[in-house]
């Protein structure tokens, strides 16, 4: 085993979770199929990645996965974005509307600030050292 493909992340909505994805985050529109049964194959990943860790935006189908909307890792940070140029990126991605929790730290580990996506899953983005 070389590596995980994809993460599922259970959303509301394909499209507005494909507008956050791609226009607040940058990320790029890997897979886009309609199913033919009403559900898509939703894949994004970040912008430039090579064929790394994607996520497979899933429409949530019962109330169940309804409630699992934005609490999927229970409160916890759940994800990891990585970069290159945190200034950059995380000036962009405020500029673009994306909700931050805190403001940037410098830990010994790297850069790092806490924010949510539209569902309230949170998120680092992370510069490590």
């Amino acid at each position: 085993m070389s590596h995980i493909a994809l993460v599922t992340l259970v959303v509301r909505d394909y499209d507005e979770a494909l507008s956050f994805y791609t226009d607040a985050l940058g990320f790029e529109l890997v897979e886009d199929t309609d199913r033919g049964d009403g559900s898509r194959w939703v894949v994004v990943r970040p912008r430039g990645a090579a064929a790394g860790t994607g996520l497979l935006l899933a429409r949530a189908k019962d109330e169940g996965q309804r409630a699992s909307v934005g609490a999927q890792t229970g409160g916890r940070v759940g994800f990891f974005l990585h970069t290159e140029d945190f200034a950059a990126d995380h000036a962009r991605m405020l500029a673009a509307g994306v909700r931050f929790l805190e403001e940037p730290r410098h830990e010994p580990y790297g850069s790092v600030a806490v924010f949510e996506d539209l569902y309230g899953n949170r998120w680092d983005l992370l510069q490590p050292a």
